[in-house]
């Protein structure tokens, strides 16, 4: 599959005749990955040039140079170092940048050999996209980072996603409208799709308000049949009956993602796991609106701090994290599945020895799945080996730890995964244990990873190596003796190698023995010398120095192919570990949070009993300011009602209440125990939360309208099996308007959607529907009057609030007394109105602002003063006192 095939051009760029040869090389080479900023190896240094150096210079806060013209013109550059190149990848990858990188792939004295004006070959070999990363520095450790295809035949779509840095991969055949939905359960880093769709308006704008990395790309690469082909061939098979029957969207999806890997890897083969066909229905769905309002894996203001993720992870392992995320992230919807995630939390929660002793040893497990991602694109290195080894080893002492223990669930199986693929990975182990040093370093060139007596001819190279600097330094010794001069010295450099040096006032002993000494250089302050006994010896210690990382090489690269053979195994044990740290960490938020295990059925029930908003409890806890109030919540079809209207004052908790309950509906189904005393909960297909409001400027949405647009997915899509929670609705536009969109959305969602749902308001005149409608309840947040001011309880109890006391909540907040006392005056005339009088003219009797008695100013001095009692105070109480005003006057 070439580049063109997916719209990069090809075609290098014509040169003028008096182009330097190595600019011309770098012409055709930016020609032919136009779309990114080409990193250019040079020495120690990828440099950029002409427009590259400059979007780089400003990306990374670096130095923008020049090198030469072009064209009569100062050709603009830039560089980094080889060896900081991760950081800056980081950089340029996060502010949206893609990075073609071009490495030398000839020795330059080959190149010498074509002439004394030739360049040294060069290639692209890596193409860095946001889906394409594989080093740590590069990568989130607790998130994962996909990478997601959007395949079409016809009018069947399909979603396929992969992971490089941990080689998972799956298919899922999508509706049109359960694009938006799945999309935002992966939450990929890039997505590739055909460039048509982007032409259409509609999903044009559904994937601007995803936010993603978009990679259009020809249609042709999403061919169902050149996909089949692309698998076929990624999995070295003839018919993909063994992986699964697939759609035709399916293969379009799926083949063009593992052709984007290839080309990108530049025909590294990505070793991807056994694709995974999933259905978005096994799912509950939550599309991108819900998920943001409910700030389940970040915040509001994009941080994952304050975030449920964030309150609930206390995973030990990089891999446990990111499991729980994507548990989180797609709650289940089969009750089986769910009960065996519950009761893997009750296994660890009822023995806390047993929990401690399973967290302890996960504790030293390393992310076995990156590891392997990197060694499979020849990016790996000896660490990433020692991580296999420590992996397995870490395995091995944890089955030991369970393997008599009381699990249940899916924690008993993942032991049983353990125990099968350990014995698997026995021979690699081995070897690994056998070669290995206890802490190799990162990178393979830097040798001295092989432990000394693994490998009897590797320890002969390194001992020749060894002795023979023994000998420079006895050899140092000797011609120091032999020319007189004590202050004589063998060094070493990149350029001579190795070399005597003496100061000049010295240099006429060495020079007077021509038969011993030879000159070399003359320096400003030395002079160097060379004999043929340190040539000899020199040559023969970088022989076996080069010899020595040479057979390092060859080991490491055994050891790799070795871990690869072993990748499937290697795989499940990294998966395993993973499931038993998210359920030892959930069991361990379990106890300390004081969550129950919920009941879970195929029915419509929805009963909290004293429910809690994990994460605002949490912050309480943390500020020590004083306990959260639960609260009660009964949707089920034998209660109240299925449908709650909510009433009461801002800041009373109405929308934490409607919060706290679909955060508890997906701890349960993702498999966690949920902050309350009890909850039974039938299963709930998808959840809807219309909390909040925002502007979409940038797509032309005021606040009202995006109210508009989610309530109206909510309205078309919701069904009996959902949940919805629904927090003022019409309030973006005029009273009455808004009052009437309330209305008419709670009826449909009674009437039609009959979902479980809680609809908090302000329009108390809604409170009239309760008796129309035979499965709506009332319920209001309590709240005490107390000396002309307001407290909130925080509880949630039957009945209906009188008023808002909104302009109470408005004192609150600051608004000076004078704008106070003038809203109280308006409420009081349009209350009147609502009693037969004309609102607008009750209000007109009013006088305007600036004519209504302004409130009484108080003096800090006066007051203190008409507080005195002259003849009760001492001279120096008289004193103080005065010196006490004169403060309250400044």
């Amino acid at each position: 599959m070439s580049e063109m095939d997916f719209g990069i051009q090809a075609e290098a760029a014509v040169a003028p005749s008096d182009t330097t040869p190595m600019m011309a090389q770098y012409l055709a080479l930016k020609a032919a990955h136009a779309d990114y900023l080409l990193f250019y190896r040079m020495g120690d240094f990828y440099e950029l040039f002409f427009a590259d150096a400059a979007k780089a210079a400003e990306a990374l806060d670096i130095a923008l140079t020049k090198r030469g013209k072009h064209l009569g013109e100062d050709i603009p550059m830039c560089g980094v170092p080889v060896h900081a190149a991760e950081s800056y990848l980081e950089k340029l990858i996060r502010k949206g940048f893609r990075v073609a990188v071009c490495e030398q792939v000839e020795d330059p004295a080959e190149a010498k050999k074509r002439g004394a004006k030739s360049v040294v070959k060069r290639e692209v070999v890596r193409l860095v996209t946001p889906g394409t990363l594989t080093e740590d520095a590069l990568l989130e450790p607790r998130a994962s980072n996909l990478l997601a295809a959007l395949g079409r035949s016809g009018a069947d779509f399909a979603i396929a996603a992969a992971d490089m840095s941990t080689g998972e991969f799956s298919v899922a055949a999508v509706a049109r409208d359960e694009i938006a939905t799945e999309l935002a359960r992966l939450s990929p880093r890039e997505l590739l799709l055909p460039d048509a769709l982007l032409m259409q308006e509609d999903f044009a704008a559904l994937f601007k308000s995803l936010g993603l990395a978009l990679s259009p790309l020809p249609g042709s690469r999403f061919d169902s049949a050149g996909g089949e082909r692309a698998l076929k061939t990624h999995y070295n098979m003839l018919s993909l009956e063994g992986l699964g029957a697939f759609s035709r969207a399916e293969l379009s999806a799926a083949g063009a993602l593992v052709a984007y890997l290839e080309l990108t890897q530049k025909g590294a083969k990505v070793s991807l796991q056994r694709i995974a066909r999933v259905s978005p229905s096994h799912f509950m769905g939550i599309d991108a609106a819900t998920r943001r309002n409910l700030e389940l894996t970040q915040t509001l203001a994009g941080q994952r701090g304050g975030s449920l993720l964030a309150g609930m992870d206390r995973t030990v392992t990089a891999s446990g994290a990111r499991l729980l995320a994507a548990r989180l992230a797609a709650p289940l919807t089969d009750v089986k599945a769910i009960g065996a995630r519950h009761d893997a939390v009750e296994a660890f929660a009822k023995d806390s020895e047993l929990r401690r002793q399973a967290r302890e040893a996960l504790r030293s497990a390393p992310d076995i799945a990156r590891a392997l991602g990197r060694l499979s694109v020849a990016r790996g290195g000896p660490r990433d080996l020692a991580n296999l080894r420590d992996g397995v080893k870490a395995a091995r002492a944890l089955r030991e730890d369970l393997r008599q223990q009381s699990l249940a669930g899916e924690a008993l199986e993942a032991i049983g995964t353990l125990s099968e693929n350990i014995t698997a990975v026995s021979r690699l182990s081995d070897r690994l244990e056998f070669l290995l040093v206890d802490e190799p370093p990162y990178l393979s060139r830097d040798g001295g990873f092989i432990r000394t007596g693994a490998h009897a001819p590797l320890d002969e190279m390194r001992s020749l190596r060894d002795e023979s600097r023994r000998v420079i330094a006895g050899l140092e010794g000797k011609y120091r003796q032999t020319s007189g001069v004590a202050q004589l010295k063998i060094k070493h450099n990149g350029v001579l190698g190795y070399f005597i040096e003496v100061t000049q006032q010295h240099a006429d002993k060495l020079l007077t023995d021509k038969e011993t000494f030879r000159h070399r250089q003359t320096m400003a302050g030395a002079v160097r010398f060379s004999t043929d006994e340190l040539a000899s010896l020199a040559s023969r210690i970088a022989e076996a120095g080069d010899s020595a990382l040479a057979q390092e090489a060859t080991l490491f690269e055994e050891m790799a192919m070795l871990a690869l053979e072993h990748g499937g195994a290697l795989a499940a044990i990294a998966e395993a570990l993973a499931v038993l740290d998210v359920a030892a960490s959930l069991s361990e938020l379990a106890i300390a949070a004081r969550y129950v295990r919920p009941k879970m059925d195929n029915g419509l029930s929805f009963a909290i009993t004293r429910g809690r908003h994990p994460v605002v409890e949490a912050a309480l806890q943390t500020a020590h300011a004083g306990p959260f109030v639960p609260n009660d919540c009964d949707l089920s079809s034998n209660a109240k009602g299925r449908l709650w209207l909510v009433t009461g004052p801002n800041m009373a908790g109405k929308s934490t209440f409607l919060r706290q309950n679909a955060l508890i509906a997906i701890m349960a189904q993702m498999g966690s125990f949920v902050p309350a005393e009890a909850a039974h909960i039938g299963i709930v297909d998808r959840l809807f939360s219309r909390v909040g409001a925002g502007d979409e400027l940038a797509a032309g949405r005021s606040t009202f309208m995006v109210e508009m647009v989610e309530t109206a997915a909510i309205l078309n899509q919701a069904s009996p099996r959902s949940l919805v929670i629904l927090d003022e609705i019409g309030r973006g536009t005029a009273t009455y308007d808004g009052l009437a969109i309330a209305w008419a959305a709670a009826e449909h969602l009674h009437e039609t959607n009959k979902s479980r749902a809680l609809f908090a308001t302000h329009y108390h005149e809604m409170v009239a529907l309760c008796e129309r409608l035979k499965s709506m309840a009332c319920y209001t947040m309590k709240v005490r009057e107390w000396n002309d001011s307001i407290v909130f309880l925080h509880e949630v109890v039957s009945g209906v609030a009188d008023r808002s006391y909104g302009i109470h909540v408005a004192k609150l907040a600051g608004l000076p007394d004078a704008v106070v006392a003038r809203a109280e005056e308006v409420l009081r005339a349009l209350e009147e109105g609502r009693e037969g009088h004309k609102p607008l003219a009750r209000i007109d009797d009013l006088p305007l602002f600036g004519a209504t008695a302004p409130a009484p100013r108080t003096n800090p001095v006066e007051d203190a003063l008409r507080t005195i009692e002259p003849d009760a105070l001492t001279p120096k109480q008289a004193l103080e006192l005065l010196y006490d005003l004169k403060r309250k006057l400044k």
